[in-house]
């Protein structure tokens, strides 16, 4: 952090450019682990998020106890700190993986800190409780609830999760914003959640709250008054005379009298003058947070509630059908393999919690089909026959694009097909949001692409026509996998093997090279290794550390088991595998592809964002992807670490991270990692390396460490990764989004690394009108644009619906760059309900507090800058702990 009196022209170009597009007047508790840097014991946004659901998690495991498993006892869990991997474990069963909802809960955690640096929410006293503004936040905050709940009903919990953090951003600013905590309250406001009550006693614009203050700790500057009341921040709106400030270095309106403020943001009086009722505040928000997730369990369901964080260590299920006349046999295979799945792991904890269907042809595409019935979800697969067209090419990235917007990130996709994409065009987009969702696509084409075709062309194809399969196959992590009708039933089986939590071990080099071996590491964490091949290969052997090898052959080896489907072979190795250093050697024409996966409970997820480490809000700015010429931070959240509770336990270690070009895979930096927060929750950072950020491009990331035992560690992420060329920011609208209504959204476009010549290109959904007043703009290093789009919604559109725009930003031809995409997401809601005479009834027992009321519609932002994670606040705490020493959602049963 500088000190405040170093001039920002001592910044970086590009550091003050992000600073003043992005730094808010408005402040609350600090969003992410990044702020515990200016304030090191204090509580963030993200605390409060996390261990507000795991609380309300770990109720609904003590409820409903575990199928062929003993029930979960409380006090197993008092006196600890309660970790996302131990309460699975304790559930699910060891080694039962995490991630889904860590990734989940992250997504939350990630909107709540976004609503701090987005320009539609950081300049907004509503959706901060400041300002006295506290009814209209009240309104905001039940808007946002209501609209996790649509949009979970509607299984978009991706919107549901962004609607959420911003619930309980303004939530949990309204106790470090407002005097609650000033007024004696010892319990979370009983009316904030439950909208048709009054809040009481408010403040008016002519009562006078606050004394001066000309110090930056202020603990007796309220007035002796019972009016409930919050600071002003800046100057919009201005402060009327005697009213309190927020407060901090950076605040304008406290240098005005009555000076000082009553933020209890943090722990430093330098941002937060009433730092000494940081930990009150703090103690009431995770208690108001607990409720809020209380409520949604209500609203939804434990099997709603579940799918909305992805409590569950299975993955979905998600098909691409192409329903052509000539796709019979890829049609049956699929339905094999999905009643194969349904019916293994029906009833289990690897039961898929979410399928997608979504058929294609030419020239149509779609439905999608998405449903938590694994027979429903059966039978409408079982409905689909291959009928009618036959020629080539067909509709396939347009039904993957629809795919990948229903499907939950961190899934697997399987594409079966038989023909080139029509739609090639829409390459770099489905690249761009695979990459966004982190989702795994797999292509199966049953069509060898150096023979002739069974299908008619209406027009001469290139041999090359494939490549935008292999495009999105390599940016998601996936594979194309081209066979034939005969091997189809076998090659499709993959679909079962690839729904387990598989990790992806690194290759040195990464790709094939005539003369040198394929080189990868086998830890103790691992079981159940296998190696695919998939090229022109005329042979190939593997070789453990003892020196063991085994070739090509077919069938049971030395080292493990071999099968062939054409092109394309899997060698699964026996277990326990040795550990150690293995190689592979492979002889083959062209480009042949190997990919070497693992089943394992230790794994990673990663996220970027830019440090803002000064301004009145330090945290970090989350990003989708780093964009060139801007300093940017990874950070790492490692799953499947275990518990702390064996004292002899030595935890594994990720020291390094390695990154490489793609498809060359040269090494372009090898950088530290650094602790962040408690060792046990895995969390590291690292600064991406300026050779890395020079240009946009794509890369690769790899972990390496030791594991519990000091032997070698290495993990790779399965996806690959973008650097953009420019930043993207895409919001809104501020007000309702309801059927014929016409919204204004806002785009911000910023250049970090260099001239800029591009075209602005929108898509919207089918009815939808966008219209926009920006079509190109030149961009100088370090200059930014705004533009504003329009969006007509048809009468006919139906409420509680989801509408996706999309924004591309393309450099012409005498700048040709990668394109830059924007994903937003919107509800359309219908008009709110007269409460029903349930909604003035107490919640169900397991949710404290009320249920969740209807209030006025509205159409809050899916920003596409919603990314980053945290940790560390709450360890100290004596009173924090997991649950306080008794649950402490069971404390407000009688509220």
């Amino acid at each position: 952090m500088l000190p405040t009196d170093v001039p920002l022209s001592h910044l970086g170009p590009s550091a003050l450019l992000l600073l003043q597009l992005l730094l808010p007047p408005t402040s609350a508790f600090f969003p992410n682990i990044w702020s515990l840097l200016a304030a090191p014991s204090s509580i963030t946004h993200q605390d409060l998020t996390e261990e507000a659901a795991l609380n309300v998690t770990l109720q609904l495991f003590l409820e409903q106890p575990p199928p062929s498993r003993p029930p979960l006892r409380l006090k197993d869990f008092l006196g600890r700190t309660l970790l996302a991997d131990d309460l699975f474990a304790a559930y699910f069963g060891p080694g039962s993986p995490s991630r889904h909802f860590r990734a989940a809960l992250g997504e939350v955690s990630r909107a709540n800190a976004a609503q701090d640096f987005l320009s539609t929410s950081k300049n907004d006293p509503d959706q901060h409780f400041d300002a006295e503004r506290l009814g209209q936040g009240r309104t905001r905050l039940v808007e946002a609830l209501r609209e996790t709940v649509v949009a979970a009903r509607a299984l978009d919990h991706t919107l549901a999760r962004q609607r959420l953090g911003a619930a309980l951003h303004a939530l949990q600013d309204f106790y470090s914003h407002s005097n609650w905590v000033e007024l004696g309250k010892q319990q979370p406001h009983p009316h904030l959640l439950w909208p048709r009550q009054e809040l009481g006693n408010l403040a008016q614009v002519g009562d006078h709250t606050c004394f001066d203050c000309h110090e930056l700790s202020c603990p007796g500057n309220l007035l002796g008054s019972t009016l409930l009341t919050s600071g002003y921040f800046g100057t919009h709106p201005s402060k009327p005379p005697g009213k309190c400030s927020h407060g901090g270095h950076f605040d304008r309106s406290s240098s005005q009298p009555p000076r000082g403020g009553i933020n209890k943001d943090s722990t430093s009086p330098g941002f937060s003058p009433h730092h000494m009722l940081h930990l009150q505040a703090a103690k009431l928000a995770l208690l108001a947070s607990i409720q809020a997730f209380s409520l949604l369990r209500s609203r939804l369901g434990d099997r709603g509630f579940s799918r909305l964080l992805d409590i569950s260590p299975a993955s979905s299920l998600s098909f691409v059908l192409d329903t052509t006349g000539s796709m019979g046999e890829e049609i049956n295979a699929a339905k094999i393999q999905a009643r194969r799945i349904v019916e293994q792991r029906q009833g289990s904890p690897m039961e898929p919690a979410h399928y997608v269907l979504v058929p294609f042809h030419d020239p149509g595409f779609g439905p999608v089909f998405t449903t938590s019935d694994p027979d429903s979800f059966w039978q409408q697969l079982n409905e689909i026959h291959a009928l009618g067209g036959g020629d080539e090419p067909e509709m396939c990235l347009s039904a993957l694009e629809l795919a990948l917007l229903h499907t939950p990130p961190l899934s697997d996709i399987f594409v079966f097909t038989d023909a080139s994409p029509k739609d090639a065009f829409l390459t770099s987009r489905v690249e761009s949001l695979a990459q966004e969702r982190r989702c795994r696509v797999t292509f199966l084409v049953t069509e060898d692409p150096a023979r002739g075709q069974r299908r008619a062309r209406r027009e001469v194809l290139s041999p090359l026509r494939f490549e935008p399969y292999e495009v999105v196959a390599r940016a998601s992590g996936g594979e194309v996998i081209f066979t034939k009708d005969q091997h189809i039933q076998d090659v499709a089986a993959i679909v079962g093997d690839s729904m387990a939590d598989l990790v992806t071990l690194p290759l040195e080099p990464p790709v094939v090279v005539p003369g040198r071996p394929l080189v990868f590491s086998v830890d103790g964490l691992l079981q159940r290794v296998t190696v695919r091949i998939h090229g022109e290969v005329s042979s190939f052997w593997i070789r453990n550390p003892e020196g063991v090898s085994q070739g090509q052959e077919e069938g049971q080896g030395p080292l493990g088991h071999t099968r062939r489907f054409g092109q394309f072979w899997i060698v699964t190795m026996n277990d326990p595998p040795q550990t150690g250093t293995w190689e592979i050697w492979v002889t083959a024409k062209g480009n042949p592809r190997v990919r070497v996966q693992a089943e394992s409970s230790l794994d990673f997820l990663f996220f970027f964002g830019v440090p803002m480490e000064d301004g009145p809000h330090p945290g970090l700015y989350p990003l989708t992807h780093p964009v060139a010429g801007l300093q940017t931070q990874l950070l790492v959240e490692v799953t499947g670490l275990g518990s702390r509770a064996d004292p002899g336990h030595r935890l594994p270690n990720f020291s390094h991270v390695l990154f490489r070009g793609i498809p060359e895979g040269a090494e372009l930096g090898r950088v530290p990692l650094e602790p962040k927060g408690p060792r046990e929750r895995g969390l590291l950072a690292a600064a991406l390396p300026p050779t890395l950020l020079a240009a946009a491009g794509s890369f690769s990331l790899e972990l390496i460490g030791q594991d519990g035992g000091g032997r070698g560690l290495r993990r790779a992420a399965p996806q690959a990764c973008a650097v953009v060329p420019v930043l993207l920011e895409l919001s809104g609208p501020p007000g309702i989004l309801a059927p014929g209504s016409k919204a204004p959204l806002s785009l911000l476009i910023v250049s970090f690394s260099g001239p800029q010549d591009l075209d602005l290109t929108t898509s919207v959904n089918s009815g939808f009108v966008l219209t926009s007043n920006l079509s190109r703009v030149r961009l100088e290093q370090n200059e930014s644009a705004w533009g504003r789009l329009w969006l007509d919604v048809p009468d006919s559109a139906a409420p509680d619906s989801v509408v996706t725009v999309t924004v591309s930003a393309t450099g012409r031809e005498a700048s040709p760059v990668a394109p830059t995409y924007a994903f937003l997401r919107l509800l359309v809601l219908a008009p709110a309900p007269a409460p029903a005479p349930q909604d003035q009834l107490a919640a169900a027992a397991h949710s404290p507090g009320r249920i969740l009321t209807t209030a006025s519609p509205a159409s809050r932002p899916s920003p596409l800058v919603t990314r980053g994670r945290a940790g560390g606040g709450l360890a100290g705490n004596p009173w924090w702990g997991t649950l306080g020493g008794v649950l402490l959602l069971l404390g407000l049963a009688s509220w």
